[in-house]
Order: structure tokens, then C-alpha cells, then sequence
């Protein structure tokens, strides 16, 4: 099995930051790509951002130059900073993983989520 734990939620005012963290443990052999995800309220889930071993894919257009995403292989660790939040990214941020276990099968793995509160 593979457990992604987020941290780094919050609540912040407009134009603040916040850096998620997402650490992925378990039978790894190899993490394929990592994305982060967000859910607001009565809305559906949407991707924010995903990085593979092409490179950063699938960012929305509204968060380009102020989020980054990052991973740390060693740590089999996903980041995502935030800059100049707005209350429109208030919602539950998910990691997800595509991952390779050591069993040589591939799955999508996702966290349990972690709030993220802009005030205006």
C-alpha cells in the first residue's frame, strides 16, 4: 500500500501564502507524477498543477505565476507554494500520485486533503 499525507493548510487573508506539503510512504518503487488538486465548495474537482518526469503540466490558468510545485524524489515529497492567494482558491487541496510499486503495478494514490481558507 501507499499513503499520501498532506500538511500546510490554513487559513490566511488575501495575498498571503501557504506551502503544502505531500508525502508520499509505503511500497514505492517509483512515483511517475505527483499533482495537486482542489475541490471548492459545490464545485467539482479540478487540477491545479501536475509534475512528471516531463515537467510541469496541466497548471490552471488562474493560479500560473503564483503557485509552484516542486518534489523532492529523495522524499518522495510533493510541494505546492502558494503566493498572493485570493478567496477563489478557498477550497480542499488533494495530492495525488501516480505510482509504481514495488510489486511492479501502477496505481493513483490520493490524500486525505487539507483545507485551504483565503479571507477577503
Amino acid at each position: 500500500q501507499v499513503q499520501l499525507v498532506e500538511s500546510g493548510g490554513g487559513l490566511v487573508q488575501a495575498g498571503g501564502s501557504l506551502r503544502l506539503s505531500c508525502a508520499a510512504s509505503g511500497n514505492i518503487f517509483s512515483i511517475n507524477a505527483f499533482g495537486w488538486y482542489r475541490q471548492a465548495p459545490g464545485k467539482q474537482r479540478e487540477s491545479v498543477v501536475v509534475i512528471n518526469s516531463g515537467g510541469i503540466t496541466n497548471q490552471l490558468d488562474s493560479v500560473k505565476g503564483r503557485f509552484a510545485i516542486s518534489r523532492d524524489n529523495a522524499k518522495n515529497t510533493v510541494y505546492l507554494q502558494m503566493n498572493s492567494l485570493k478567496p477563489e482558491d478557498t477550497g480542499v487541496y488533494y495530492c495525488n500520485a501516480d505510482v509504481t510499486t514495488t510489486w511492479g503495478t501502477t496505481h493513483d494514490y490520493w490524500g486525505q486533503g487539507t483545507q485551504v481558507t483565503v479571507s477577503s
